[in-house]
């Protein structure tokens, strides 16, 4: 798969799985989508579904797709896929598949996911996605794949998640802009101390210093504390081959 995300997630499979299924629960920790509800269900047929991701105030994108999971494995682990596509023209998105899994560890679960899409708009579409879109589908997969741990790991409900992060940056952000603003006042330096001119710029550069690369906060999500890279070797369960068929 194209994208690969995994994060270490110290609870309990069954409430880890609860929290990814059920569509409700799923569009509250997950930046990529605003809505996802479960369409009826045909006997003998997969799940299908509707998302919808708000691009701007005033502009949803919406697409359908189908879904199966397999909740008991021989080896203990879990496993869900889907595949997915998007109708909207505005939608750089045109078609995709991925799966979810689940990796029981003697402290957690091994939570990730490999996905993949075909972009439209031909070149330039392709353009746009290698620049723009992939990395920052990436990133948000990565981040909110975190945000989900924190609700799991220390109750930090995914509203309470994006508000600290908000927060926090906005923090960096204003602290960024009044150290640089603070090191280019020349003038009012020279008219300090010898002492206090000195270090008033060594603690403006600490302050940026922290502002720019300090860790995120424990209670803030952070897209860098999962792996983009898989460890070994991957390949896509047997389950999103069969929905292929299926679909």
């Amino acid at each position: 798969m194209g994208l690969y995300i995994e994060a270490h997630i110290r609870a309990d499979l069954d409430e880890l799985w609860a929290r990814t299924q059920d569509p409700a629960q799923h569009q509250r920790w997950d930046l990529r989508f605003t809505e996802i509800e479960y369409l009826a269900r045909v006997p003998g047929e997969p799940q299908r579904f509707r998302y919808a991701t708000r691009v701007l105030p005033f502009l949803t994108v919406a697409g359908t797709g189908i879904s199966a999971g397999e909740k008991e494995r021989p080896d203990g682990t879990r496993t869900s896929a889907l595949r997915f596509a998007s109708p909207h023209p505005l939608s750089l998105l045109a078609e995709g598949s991925g799966y979810w899994r689940y990796v029981p560890v003697s402290d957690g679960v091994r939570f990730l996911t490999g996905y993949d899409y075909r972009p439209r708009w031909g070149r330039l579409g392709a353009l746009a996605d290698r620049a723009v879109l992939r990395p920052l589908t990436g990133w948000a997969t990565a981040w909110s794949f975190d945000r989900l741990r924190l609700w799991l790991e220390r109750g930090i409900t995914p509203e309470r998640a994006r508000w600290n992060w908000l927060a926090e940056m906005t923090a960096r952000a204003l602290t960024t802009v009044g150290c640089t603003a603070g090191l280019s006042q020349g003038p009012v330096l020279d008219a300090l101390s010898p002492a206090v001119a000195f270090l008033v710029p060594l603690l403006l550069v600490v302050a940026l210093s922290l502002a720019l690369f300090a860790p995120p906060l424990a209670t803030t999500p952070a897209a860098r504390r999962c792996l983009r890279t898989p460890p070994t070797r991957v390949t896509a369960p047997h389950v999103l081959r069969t929905l292929g068929r299926q679909s």
